[in-house]
């Protein structure tokens, strides 16, 4: 997706603020960091993040339905007219030496006064037998890049969330069925989407159950349920939640909450000095794209009144 001349980039240079994430947290606050004219590179395991890989976004202010690829298109754009440079990578350490902070990743070194952590979150997994056996032969975490798979097929949906819902819906315009697994009583879905899935023939919710097991040969060929019923699916796709990826903060000694979430003030910021963070790795209640782009741009202000502090001239 992008084509960053690598020689073009000074990697003995010390940016004002180096973002890491490739989400839209991120690049919120990137473009809000550019605009105010701070030296900022964002480095990213992979562009977009969760949000690429989600079929429909209509939660979005001013845009009434995109995809979330789609979404992240726009916001490359965006990038692109601010010439912010963007790097696939992933930091494995961070330092503070004097006044700046040293990052590590697998391939570079770079170094900034300041840091936003916007690494996002990654799905949550069962821990049930079967599902690391299956993953990619019927298991799947995502049902826009995995869904075309199914067609005509029966699959089910692990999950009661929102997400659960939007990938039911999703995946009911090819497959022949799709059970919704839950183990409450009723699905949290925003009410637009518990609406659609009620009216959907296709979809079915199979309530106050929990699956202790995937069965296949070769390929999935059923789930087992806690009260020993199998069912016989062809795909389990599994939307139970996500973890933050906070692996990286912890090791830096930036303080977290007892999910793994990142602690942030209404500034954004860390208990350690010159490091931020924002989004679906920090602790706000709320995880939408909307509110950890806000988020992002908060980090990227707070950012910019630390490093102006340091009387640095851009």
């Amino acid at each position: 997706m992008f084509n960053i001349d690598m020689e073009a980039i000074d990697f003995e240079k010390t940016y004002d603020l180096i973002v890491l994430g490739g989400g839209p947290t991120a690049i919120g606050c990137a473009i809000y960091a550019a605009r105010f004219a701070m030296d900022v590179l964002v480095v990213g395991k992979t562009f977009g993040g969760l949000i690429a890989t989600t079929h429909i976004v209509e939660n979005y202010p001013a845009i009434t339905s995109i995809s979330g690829q789609g979404l992240m298109d726009m916001f490359k754009d965006h990038m692109d007219s601010l010439s912010i440079p963007y790097i696939s990578d992933q930091i494995r350490s961070i330092d503070k030496v004097d006044d700046y902070f040293e990052l590590r990743s697998f391939f570079q070194k770079f170094k900034a006064h300041s840091i936003c952590i916007a690494t996002g979150s990654e799905r949550r997994k069962l821990g049930i037998p079967g599902e690391e056996e299956y993953t990619g032969r019927g298991v799947s975490y995502c049902a826009t890049c995995d869904g075309p798979f199914y067609k005509n097929k029966v699959v089910c949906v692990i999950g009661g969330s929102d997400s659960a819902a939007k990938e039911a819906l999703f995946l009911a315009q090819n497959t022949k069925k799709v059970y919704i697994i839950y183990r409450g009583e009723d699905i949290r879905a925003e009410p637009i989407n518990k609406k659609r899935v009620f009216e959907n023939e296709k979809i079915e919710i199979i309530y106050k159950t929990n699956v202790v097991e995937i069965k296949g040969e070769g390929n999935v060929k059923s789930v087992v349920f806690d009260n020993d019923i199998e069912l016989v699916v062809d795909g389990v796709f599994v939307e139970i939640g996500s973890i933050p990826n906070s692996d990286l903060a912890k090791r830096i000694g930036v303080e977290t909450n007892e999910k793994g979430e990142i602690k942030i003030n209404r500034k954004s910021e860390t208990n350690i000095t010159g490091i931020f963070a924002a989004g679906d790795v920090a602790d706000a209640p709320f995880k939408q794209a909307i509110t950890g782009v806000s988020e992002g741009v908060i980090a990227a202000y707070s950012a910019f009144d630390y490093v102006k502090e340091m009387n640095i001239e851009y």
